[in-house]
């Protein structure tokens, strides 16, 4: 999918593109590429004089290759962005490449963005553009904002992070927490624990892409304190993940520790059951010895006292754990 995006009245309009003459009717300041076909890409290389590096989403690309300059000025900035929803989270590689000066096009520049899935990040941009006028003057804004947008939505994600450990806590803390319990609040604890991570993993990668712009010389002076201002909210993202991967560990140590005092409560009915049947098999082992004259001929009392005798010596114990609280 092919979208370009050009300003009118300091507004971002949006346009899908089917064809190479529909595209040769605009002069955009970003081109975005959703899966590209083929196509696609020729109708980018012919238009625009660029040509799409074939690694450009590569995921196993090194980490000291996804930032650097062209000898012709392009920047080519490879960034991670955070999708997330109810079962899982992941990254989506996305590509950009800013071509500062188009001369075939006598633009400022170009920003072009390559990605295999649609960005929830992208969409939040357009949104804001469409809604507020001047918001965005060139490609090196749209950039910037979008990894603006980037911060904001790892920061409403941890906010959703914390709002689910809140109600973990409220399990946990409860008290009673049986293994089925125990086992729905691991799940969640691992899930939230994971999301956290990611995040972590996503605003450092925003960060060394901000930072790169910064040293690269390319952003104007308000553009450069809005880099810096976005390098200060992803900080205060990173002392947040860092308060809930302590929060995560909390309710963890908890949870193991419900399921320990639960299977110590198990071990404790077998030890009590072992002591207090100590006795009777004592005497049952007494009585089954071999005598020279079984008691049981000599008195007809012998088997109901023999097993009056191992029951007494079962409940005493019994009733000694329950008066000392052992049994509870």
């Amino acid at each position: 999918m092919l979208n370009i995006f050009t300003l009118a009245n300091g507004r971002l309009f949006q346009e899908e593109i089917e064809s190479l003459e529909e595209l040769s009717q605009f002069h955009p300041i970003w081109v975005d590429l959703e899966s590209p076909t083929v196509e696609e890409k020729r109708w980018v290389a012919q238009y625009f004089g660029l040509s799409i590096p074939e690694d450009a989403m590569d995921e196993d690309i090194e980490e000291s290759a996804r930032f650097y300059e062209e000898d012709n000025g392009d920047l080519h900035i490879r960034s991670d962005f955070l999708l997330t929803d109810n079962e899982a989270s992941h990254t989506v590689r996305v590509a950009f490449i800013l071509n500062q000066h188009n001369d075939q096009l006598k633009s400022k520049g170009v920003l072009f963005s390559i990605h295999e899935e649609d960005v929830p990040v992208f969409r939040l941009l357009r949104m804001r553009a469409r809604r507020m006028p001047g918001l965005i003057e060139d490609a090196k804004d749209v950039l910037l904002k979008l990894f603006d947008a980037d911060a904001e939505y790892s920061a409403d994600t941890l906010e959703g992070i914390h709002d689910a450990l809140e109600e973990t806590s409220k399990q946990v803390l409860a008290g009673n927490v049986t293994d089925e319990i125990a086992s729905v609040v691991l799940g969640n604890i691992a899930r939230q624990e994971d999301m956290n991570g990611r995040i972590r993993r996503n605003v450092m990668d925003t960060r060394r892409a901000v930072s790169f712009m910064m040293r690269s010389k390319m952003l104007g002076t308000d553009q450069y304190e809005e880099a810096r201002q976005i390098l200060r909210d992803i900080d205060s993202l990173d002392s947040h993940t860092a308060f809930l991967f302590d929060k995560i560990n909390f309710l963890m140590d908890a949870t193991v520790g419900f399921i320990n005092i639960n299977q110590n409560k198990i071990i404790k009915i077998f030890s009590v059951a072992s002591v207090a049947l100590l006795p009777p098999t004592l005497i049952a082992s007494i009585y089954g010895m071999n005598f020279k004259y079984m008691p049981e001929l000599e008195s007809t009392w012998g088997y109901p006292a023999a097993i009056a005798l191992m029951l007494a010596s079962a409940l005493v114990p019994m009733w000694y754990f329950r008066r000392r609280g052992w049994l509870k």
